[in-house]
């Protein structure tokens, strides 16, 4: 028996955005490739520090659990968001989505502040194949999530402007999925760069 249309996720309503969706799971699998591929490089790198620092010497753990505090509340912040929109209640929906890009603003500030004390220690991209893996890697992950931040406020006002529709429903949980997956990208690179490189 095919459910009514009430007990389908406003997001999922046309075939149009349920075709969207699953083409930006596909694209989210492209994502995976990509990260894959500069974690591969990152460990192969890891030991060839030459006469730089290595990770125990420059990486700080005070910092890096703030990064992580910062967006893994985000990513429970955004799923709030989307909770709210299925109940149709924009003020609320609108509150948790400006938390989530404050609080992603708040790690990349707290990542830019992270990338200028290793530059004052003397860890800079050309420094050693280790550390230009190192920069590769959080400045992929910090490049996705600033580009997250713009997109989630062009979402917003678009919300303001038009409400909680089909569209801006749509758009707005494609966006929570950009936002869930790099909060597990983060997850890898807390395990297995940081407390890694701390041992």
């Amino acid at each position: 028996m095919k459910p009514s249309n009430n007990t389908v996720p406003l997001e999922y309503r046309t075939a149009e955005n349920s075709n969207r969706i699953l083409g930006f799971w596909l694209f989210l699998g492209a994502e995976v490739a990509l990260f894959a591929t500069l974690f591969t490089v990152y460990f192969v790198l890891f030991n060839r520090t030459g006469s730089g620092p290595n990770g125990k010497e420059i990486f700080e753990l005070p910092g890096v659990v703030a990064e992580t505090f910062l967006l893994l509340t985000s990513s429970f912040v955004i799923g709030l968001a989307v909770n709210a929109m299925r109940l149709g209640l924009k003020k609320p929906m609108m509150v948790f989505f400006s938390l989530t890009l404050l609080l992603g603003l708040g790690f990349l500030g707290v990542e830019i502040y992270e990338f200028t004390s290793y530059v004052h220690e003397g860890a800079t991209l050309t420094t050693s194949a280790f550390l230009s893996s190192l920069f590769v890697l959080l400045g992929t992950h910090g490049a996705h999530v600033t580009f997250g931040a713009l997109w989630g406020t062009a979402i917003m006002l678009q919300l303001r402007k038009e409400g909680i529709t089909e569209a801006t429903a749509n758009k707005s949980f494609i966006f929570s999925l950009y936002w869930h997956f790099l909060d597990v990208v983060w997850i890898f690179i807390f395990s297995f760069v940081y407390l890694k490189g701390l041992m």
